[in-house]
């Protein structure tokens, strides 16, 4: 059974950083791409960044780029997203998935707020 677990988040001021981190299990995580999203609320899923399975190629959303880094541990399964210069804007409830799959796991929710 494939399991996605996002953790992380929390309460952060304005300019504050996070580090989200999403354990998988369940398939070969590293065979796979993959991707963060986020809902904020109110709206639908948004599409934040992705990572090729190796960990070479990365792609951001305009909104994110340049304040958030995705990364991958493929010895630890685990998915990263660093997260700086966070705006309220970005508050949302932030999701790890397999790219171009719908999330699967609970969520971890971000706020950015003073």
């Amino acid at each position: 059974e494939v399991q996605l677990v996002e953790s992380g988040g929390g309460l952060v001021q304005p300019g504050g950083s996070l580090r989200l981190s999403c354990a998988a299990s369940g398939f070969t995580f590293s065979k796979y791409a993959m991707s963060w999203v986020r809902q904020a609320p109110g709206k639908g899923l948004e599409w934040v960044s992705d990572i090729n399975s190796g960990g070479g190629s990365t792609s951001y959303a305009d909104s994110v780029k340049g304040r958030f880094a995705i990364s991958r541990n493929n010895a630890n399964n685990t998915l990263y997203l660093q997260m700086n210069s966070l705006k309220p804007e970005d508050t949302a409830v932030y999701y790890c998935a397999k790219q171009s799959s719908r999330p699967t796991g609970q969520g971890t929710q971000v706020t950015v707020s003073s």
